[in-house]
């Protein structure tokens, strides 16, 4: 049975969450936006998924820094400076008593249209701001078992298209990705760039390992990833060869090993890609990897609580 990366186990206290939205703590229930929001009507906005840590957001800067760049792209006002935004974090935390184990997605969009209609003048008001955390942990089975990949037909587009570096709410390209993954009885799709070369996935990044060597995309054609980057600086840190580089679906069928990366499930195994299967899950650089992007985590937690800001 396919199963996503995002796969968890339902926790029965994320009935009772409070959500933040444009300075108020509203119960699941209530939290709502208008059917005339950019977000709804068009896809208007820019978003981050933030893994929380013994209290802390974890990788809190990088995320600011993505969102910030990606509203700025959108010429989008989110009307909050960094330290407020990370204050509301905080605070919806707090007032759900969230300390570990919790994932949160941060949303803005253009604010509410008076007509829907893309273009941005028909804005009325500010952007709307939405902090959705929950309890959620991925499931053990998916660290120890691994992925299951399918290569799709749906291709990541040039920046003239549509620019894959943007965390927009659009992400049609992506879903319908998902979705030919999933008919195929895949857990995540494997997408290639318009030359034919591996990209990354439709929901996370992907690497193989061969030779003792780490690969990864060029980075041409998928989102920043904050846990790419994380895994490239603790390859760096630790000695081992890692590469930024153009590769096709030969080198992939032939690796030694492969995984994925994401906020949320951190660094997580693959099994098989299109029905070809890795020896070894997790093998050996993976549980090293696994290891090494843990202390780091570990490290952002204290630097948090020594007093860096976001």
């Amino acid at each position: 049975m396919a199963q996503s990366i995002h796969d968890f186990h339902d926790d029965p206290r994320n009935a009772d969450i409070r959500i933040w939205i444009n300075g108020r703590l509203l119960p699941r229930a209530e939290a709502v936006v208008s059917v005339f929001d950019s977000g709804f009507v068009l896809g208007d906005g820019v978003w981050e998924g933030l893994r929380v840590v013994d209290g802390e957001p974890v990788f809190l800067a990088a995320h600011l820094d993505r969102l910030f760049e990606g509203a700025r792209a959108l010429a989008l006002d989110i009307g909050l400076s960094r330290a407020q935004l990370a204050a509301a974090l905080r605070e919806t935390l707090a007032a759900n008593g969230m300390h570990d184990g919790v994932h949160v997605r941060l949303m803005v969009t253009r604010g509410i249209k008076r007509t829907p209609y893309q273009d941005p003048r028909a804005c009325i008001g500010n952007a709307t701001v939405v902090i959705l955390p929950e309890f959620k942990r991925p499931k053990p089975e998916l660290l120890a078992q691994g992925l299951k990949l399918f290569t799709v037909h749906v291709r990541r587009g040039a920046p003239d298209v549509q620019d894959p570096k943007l965390n927009s709410h659009s992400k049609i390209n992506c879903i319908t990705a998902c979705i030919q993954a999933t008919e195929a009885g895949a857990d995540e799709a494997l997408m290639l760039d318009p030359h034919g070369f591996v990209a990354t996935c439709n929901s996370t990044h992907f690497f193989i390992v061969r030779k003792g060597e780490v690969w990864t995309s060029s980075g041409d054609y998928c989102l920043g990833g904050i846990t790419r980057a994380n895994v490239l600086q603790v390859c760096r840190e630790a000695g081992i060869p890692a590469f930024e580089k153009n590769f096709s679906l030969t080198q992939v069928y032939s690796a030694d090993e492969a995984f994925c990366t994401g906020t949320y499930a951190g660094v997580a195994p693959v099994r098989s890609v299109d029905g070809r299967a890795f020896d070894m899950v997790p093998g050996p650089m993976v549980q090293r990897l696994q290891a090494l992007y843990a202390d780091l985590v570990r490290r952002d937690v204290a630097a948090a609580r020594a007093g860096s800001t976001a």
